[in-house]
């Protein structure tokens, strides 16, 4: 018989261990989740008339673990609005990524810049190039407000490109973001060609785009996945793991906690070895974020899907309908935290749309709107943070997950990778 190995959490990072597992042919797997709904964090939210997703979530062309495992499953490229690596906002700023091999796609793109001046411009190069130097390895490591100090950016760089780009990527501010994680995203995204920096935003919900079509090519080779299954802890004995939920589940060879770290101590503090990790996962700090859903009659002007924002509360906008959303729809992301989480949802959403009122003028009625809050939504990802291994000291129990140890933040890349990194661990050690 195959090795059963039990993956708790249907997230990004279990379905990346699972499929990689299934992938191997050599152990049959049961993914555990509590909720009704796969993703995780980054799910659907059902609506009478329009699901919306738990909130905005933005692929780039350097996620290359994702979209590889989008192929595995039978995910069409075409599944994605793509879009060179653009940063444009509502008073003509303008910031578009050239179609043409790195390093050109980049410095054609700041030369054409809209808004930029000449010291802007140098700014930006100069900032790489202070990377490039330091073969983009910042010691020891700083917040990201203390590198663009270091690299000289002027004030426009900062509010317009790297501190918008910061928080999106690693959801905390620049006074207390790391810069190395900074660094990695802008090595493997920027600075590594066209195709890397190539945004890519989903045209289905975050459900429909891996956990429906993995879900089917695991059912279709034999593996299971039971939904509305919470595990609540998790024994050793007799030389298998056994799961503790509604029913008891026994003799797993194998066990991957991929749940969300401030639900995995539940299903860690039984084994005494782990003392030292549910202490280091009680100590992560969280970053929310909060998406305002607004339905208009009529969608403000934009020539892009998506826009930065300043003046306000919300840092960027989606128009879900240039991504196959109904029309007059669009998102406004407030990424981490900050004086807005002291608002309640009716303050917030006035408040961004007055923001949208001055960036684009007189708006149209709104039909309806939804704020979808997420107050754990990633951890902070601050310098020298320490992060959990796959491995745990349990021989047999893993981690998957944004949190463990790796060059992301907490994006639904580091997921997979960590998912996929736990899969390897597993069958490694089964021979």
């Amino acid at each position: 018989m195959k090795p059963e190995i039990a993956v708790i959490g249907g997230g990004y990072a279990g379905i990346a261990c699972a499929v990689a597992l299934a992938r191997s042919e050599k152990v049959r797997v049961t993914v555990f989740e509590s909720g009704r709904v796969l993703g995780g964090r980054a799910r659907v939210v059902a609506r009478p008339d329009t699901p919306l997703d738990n909130g905005q979530h933005l692929l780039i062309g350097a996620y290359t673990h994702t979209l590889g495992l989008l192929r595995s499953v039978g995910v069409s490229p075409g599944v994605f609005e793509s879009l060179p690596m653009t940063l444009a906002y509502p008073d003509g700023f303008c910031l578009r990524a050239a179609r043409l091999p790195a390093p050109l796609h980049l410095a054609i793109g700041i030369l054409r810049a809209r808004g930029m001046s000449w010291a802007d411009r140098r700014a930006a190069a100069r900032l790489i190039r202070y990377l490039k130097q330091r073969n983009w390895t910042l010691t020891p490591d700083r917040p990201v407000a203390n590198l663009l100090l270091d690299a000289g950016q002027t004030p426009t760089m900062r509010s317009r490109i790297w501190e918008p780009l910061c928080v999106a990527a690693l959801n905390t501010p620049v006074r207390e973001a790391s810069a190395q994680v900074f660094a990695n995203v802008l090595r493997d995204s920027l600075a590594a060609g066209a195709s890397a920096s190539e945004l890519l935003i989903p045209r289905v919900d975050l459900s429909e785009l891996l956990p429906v079509p993995a879900t089917r090519w695991l059912g279709r080779r034999g593996h299971t996945i039971r939904t509305s299954d919470p595990i609540k802890g998790i024994r050793h004995e007799d030389g298998a793991f056994w799961l503790d939920g509604g029913p008891t589940w026994a003799g797993y060879n194998q066990v991957v906690v991929a749940t969300a770290p401030y639900h995995a101590n539940a299903l860690l503090e039984g084994f005494a070895p782990l003392a030292p990790l549910v202490r280091q996962l009680a100590s992560l700090a969280y970053q929310p974020t909060i998406t305002v859903y607004l339905k208009y009659e009529q969608a403000p002007p934009m020539p892009y899907p998506m826009m930065g924002l300043v003046g306000g509360p919300a840092q960027w906008l989606f128009d879900r309908h240039q991504a196959g959303g109904p029309p007059g729809l669009v998102a406004a992301v407030i990424s981490g935290g900050g004086e807005h989480e002291a608002l309640s949802h009716a303050e917030l959403e006035l408040a961004v749309q007055r923001q949208l009122e001055g960036a684009f003028g007189k708006m149209p009625p709104v039909e309806w709107i939804q704020t979808i809050a997420e107050k754990r939504a990633t951890f902070a990802c601050t310098p020298g943070l320490a992060r959990p291994d796959n491995r745990s000291a349990v021989e047999g129990l893993w981690l998957a997950g944004d949190y463990t140890r790796g060059p992301y933040p907490a994006t639904i890349e580091g997921a997979v990778r960590s998912g996929q990194a736990a899969a390897r661990g597993v069958l490694e050690t089964l021979g």
